[in-house]
């Protein structure tokens, strides 16, 4: 074994360590809020585990910095693996009747959202004068699922790492507040659990973000929230299939015709597996004990991909980068969050009601 590899192994399984002490210090400290909350007379925990564990992860982000071992850990930070693995888990609480009759409405606001959203943000983007492989990376972003479509478009279009990077950072800086303010917004405007699922899946960019917004707001919310994301996320493959046909005809001009292949590629092979138990569950394969236990496992997955979130968070690559790409994505982000409130008022409001 070279020393690179035992090297990479060691800050792996000190990661992992790492994590799994942080997730239970989330635990202790989400138990410890909710039993003083409990004493002034609240029941219901308002500062859920999701905000819990993203400033414990912030906090371990600037500890792991100032004593040089961030990059030693970096190998165990895979924010979207725990995540896609607890959605999965997710499954057995959604039975599939839900999964139908909430994804066919999240069906038709996933279309109106990608399209509507996709072509604003690149309109933008060409005005501000960004660099085409920068846009595709950021309306990607911006109207599917954060840092996996961001990921993913790169792929597509060959973007440069940097650019990744800077796109990942806008999204964990914007998600985070808006995991926290949507609820907040949602209640004060006295929406519905299914409007407001319906709206943090819409619009948050990150999935992470998008179930911790649910969490916050309720479990039928998260449900929902779940679905509506999962319905965008479909659309990674597509819209990667589409960047690549777009910058190899068009942009690079390489003379390379991409493959239908790209498109499974591409596609979020965990939303199957979240079909999967959903159905499994529909027709009663677990038992109510399985189901709790399934339950607790996704919710410290959950806790450990926020963690995540708050350890990836990076300042100073998103000062790099100039300001002219963050004003395109607040732009964008604004017209995002608009636009799915009133698509989630129409479709989970006045047409399902």
């Amino acid at each position: 074994m070279t020393p690179s590899a035992s090297t990479k192994w060691a800050g792996l399984i000190g990661g992992l360590a790492l994590l799994v002490v942080l997730t239970v210090l989330v635990a202790e400290v989400d138990r410890w809020i909710a039993v003083n909350f409990r004493a002034q007379g609240v029941t219901q925990n308002p500062l859920e585990y999701p905000l819990t564990a993203v400033i414990i992860g912030l906090i371990a982000n600037g500890l792991l910095r100032l004593t040089g071992l961030y990059q030693a850990v970096r190998p165990a930070i895979r924010t979207e693996l725990y995540l896609k693995i607890g959605l999965v888990i997710l499954g057995a609480r959604i039975s599939l009747g839900d999964l139908l009759a909430t994804g066919a409405a999240g069906l038709a606001q996933a279309v109106i959202m990608v399209i509507a959203v996709f072509a604003f943000t690149w309109w933008l983007a060409g005005r501000f004068q960004l660099p085409e492989t920068l846009k595709a990376v950021m309306a990607s972003a911006v109207s599917i699922c954060g840092v996996s479509a961001a990921i993913a478009a790169a792929g597509a279009v060959q973007a440069r790492r940097e650019e990744v990077t800077y796109i990942t950072t806008l999204v964990i800086l914007t998600a985070l507040p808006l995991m926290v303010i949507m609820p907040w917004l949602a209640a004060a405007l006295g929406l519905s659990p299914v409007v407001a699922g319906a709206w943090f899946g819409g619009n948050i960019d990150t999935t992470a973000a998008v179930v911790g917004a649910g969490t916050i707001y309720g479990t039928e919310a998260q449900q929902v929230a779940a679905v509506v994301k999962l319905s965008q996320n479909v659309f990674i493959g597509f819209v990667s299939f589409a960047l690549a046909l777009y910058f190899a005809t068009q942009v690079q001009k390489t003379g390379e015709r991409p493959s239908p292949r790209l498109i499974w590629e591409r596609f979020p092979k965990f939303v199957l597996g979240f079909a999967l138990v959903s159905l499994l569950a529909s027709v009663g394969a677990f038992t109510p004990s399985l189901v709790r236990e399934l339950n607790t496992a996704y919710q410290w997955l959950f806790a450990l991909a926020f963690v995540c979130i708050g350890i990836d968070f990076s300042l100073v690559e998103l000062r790099q980068a100039g300001w002219r790409p963050v004003l395109v994505y607040l732009g964008a982000t604004i017209f995002n969050t608009v636009l799915a409130l009133g698509v989630a008022l129409v479709i989970f409001g006045a047409l399902a009601g």
